[in-house]
């Protein structure tokens, strides 16, 4: 039992270390507001070495992701803008790591709404569990559902797991506060956490 635990300290420890690591260099590579590929080929080595020790669920994720990006060996436009939106993600001072917000932090639907994917409209903002905002698509097209840009014909705004309590200030809060506005009003837009969302799946 006390090897349990102290097994278990070691690897909190090992853990808070990773992520105080991975929040500098979040920091440092999205400081100048851009990525190039030898910066992205850096943090790639980084997560390698560390996911293979990681019980947290971030590092996996940005690797994969950042996995995915390189695929190709080019690092273009889109990618570089959805990688430096997650590196900022990461680096918020109030990110709490891998926990998803409650719903009093982030304007989400109480209580949370029925889903359906055939022929409504979703919006994806935000840095998901689930994969690359393109994954999250493809999985509301593979239901008969369909995806762009937030507008008010938008059914269903969703909201990436990995949000911090300053979304207000984040690069995908304009989004959320336009979708809260139109709710507001009347209009027929639900706003639901990643969680609920990958529920419906």
């Amino acid at each position: 039992m006390e090897e349990a635990l102290l097994n278990q300290l070691g690897a909190d420890r090992i853990s808070a270390r990773q992520i105080d690591e991975l929040i500098g260099l979040a920091r440092g590579l999205a400081a100048d507001g851009d990525l190039n590929q030898a910066e992205v080929e850096f943090l790639q080595k980084w997560l390698a070495a560390n996911a293979a020790i990681s019980q947290q669920p971030l590092i996996r994720t940005l690797y994969q992701r950042v996995n995915d990006v390189l695929s190709d060996g080019v690092l273009d436009d889109e990618e570089k803008l959805l990688l430096l939106e997650t590196l900022n993600d990461v680096s918020s001072r109030d990110f709490e790591l891998g926990e998803i917000l409650k719903s009093s932090s982030l304007p989400l639907c109480d209580p949370a709404p029925s889903l359906s994917f055939q022929d409504q409209t979703y919006c994806f903002t935000g840095t998901f569990i689930f994969g690359q905002r393109k994954d999250c698509e493809r999985a509301v097209y593979d239901r008969g559902g369909l995806c762009g840009s937030l507008t008010q014909k938008t059914d269903v705004l969703v909201i990436g797991a990995y949000a911090t309590d300053s979304w207000k200030h984040s690069s995908f809060g304009n989004k959320i506060l336009k979708a809260t506005g139109w709710r507001d009003e009347g209009r027929p837009i639900s706003i639901v956490s990643e969680r609920h969302w990958t529920d419906y799946l």
